[in-house]
């Protein structure tokens, strides 16, 4: 699960993380009043699950309660355009007014906490190329990436923050501030049950100050359970509807982009070399969709209709191996959606497993035009030929 930038921060401040003043607005009236309240020039950023914001025109410096409002009102509202958004965009609900910062002889780095599954620990990056996107930081000078990976039965230590602080070139004063920084930012991702925490810039002002100037931070919705609170934060608006849908009846959907074959597969394992076979058949999978091993009925129809609800799947596959999710259960939920739901698209399916048989005699018995497959390299050929062809 994604948060805004000033949820983010908000979370990093409980853990002691330090953080510049500001407050989220939802409108231009309410923008000035915490532009009064923090003292101009204030900075308007736009809140979206998206990261380069910068240069789409979504962070606007306002150094007066005039120039705030227009900045705001222009913002508001607008469908802001990043590398990251794809050329859709994502319209901009709220802004975060915070205190202007005196950038002139400051320092901008990078810190961050991710999940490594090659070492299967976390790992603290850091690098002092602050201020830019990190993957062209890491492809053009990977040596500029510091990373320090922690034991979790032991946890980050301050040898450990003392010896990326030096790798960033911070002056002697200051290396304590910045072990003291690490340490908490590395609470919060422990704490939270983070799968990614990104500080980016990490700012040493002027002054000596060490701030998260912007946070992204992202949740392993695995132990969403364990934080009640943390779920409220969850913004559905940037989020895919799809997605949002299939979360209902906890189906694990996730749509990609210029596909046209839907897929219904039980077992993510499965559902990865289905999508594998319909590439390698010269298809595109418009999605990812595990119903999980114990889908019931209304689980399988629900999956069906939140496939059908992407217009551009031209034809389904259905490809399940019946262990305890049975092949007649499957069938019996496929032949009440396709009844329900008035499908026109051509369904090819495959089974095998637990009730194999029976499955199949229900689709046949079903009188709809369902297609049968025997083998994977079958259905796949099968399916890409009915939605169109190879792309």
């Amino acid at each position: 699960m994604k948060i805004h930038e000033y949820q983010g921060k908000s979370v990093l401040a409980q853990f002691g993380v330090p953080v510049p003043r500001g407050k989220v607005a939802y409108t231009a009236g309410e923008a000035v009043e915490i532009g009064k309240e923090l003292g101009f020039p204030v900075v308007v950023k736009a809140q979206i699950h998206a990261g380069g914001r910068g240069k789409g025109g979504g962070v606007k410096l306002a150094k007066s309660p005039e120039e705030c409002e227009q900045i705001a009102k222009a913002m508001l509202g607008m469908t802001l355009k990043t590398h990251q958004t794809g050329p859709e965009g994502r319209v901009v609900r709220r802004v975060l007014i915070e205190q202007g910062m005196d950038l002139q002889g400051s320092k901008e780095m990078y810190l961050a906490i991710l999940v490594d599954r090659a070492t299967e620990r976390p790992v603290f990056m850091a690098s002092a190329a602050g201020g830019m996107d990190i993957e062209e930081v890491a492809a053009k000078d990977p040596k500029a990436i510091l990373k320090e990976a922690i034991d979790p039965t032991v946890g980050f230590q301050p040898f450990q923050a003392r010896k990326l602080a030096f790798g960033l070139g911070l002056p002697a004063a200051v290396l304590p501030h910045a072990v003291t920084f690490m340490q908490a930012l590395y609470r919060a991702f422990e704490g939270v049950d983070a799968s990614l925490l990104e500080i980016n810039p990490f700012l040493k002002t002027k002054a000596g100050d060490l701030l998260a100037l912007d946070a992204k931070v992202n949740f392993d919705d695995n132990a969403l359970y364990r934080h009640a609170a943390l779920r409220e934060l969850r913004d559905f608006d940037e989020e895919d509807p799809l997605e949002v849908e299939a979360s209902k009846y906890n189906l694990n959907y996730i749509k990609l982009e210029g596909g046209n074959v839907g897929c219904m597969v039980n077992g993510a394992g499965l559902a990865m070399a289905t999508m594998d076979i319909i590439k390698l058949a010269g298809g595109s999978p418009a999605n990812f969709l595990d119903v999980g091993g114990g889908a019931n009925a209304e689980q399988i129809r629900n999956a069906f209709r939140i496939l059908l609800m992407d217009k551009e799947v031209k034809a389904v596959l259905i490809n399940i191996f019946g262990g305890i999710l049975r092949c007649d259960v499957l069938a019996e939920g496929v032949i009440a959606a396709v009844r329900d739901l008035h499908v026109k698209v051509p369904v090819v399916v495959r089974m095998k497993g637990n009730n194999e048989e029976k499955g199949k005699e229900m689709l046949k018995a079903s009188g709809l035009n369902f297609t049968a497959a025997d083998d994977m390299t079958q259905a796949a050929r099968k399916v890409v030929a009915a939605a169109g062809g190879a792309r």
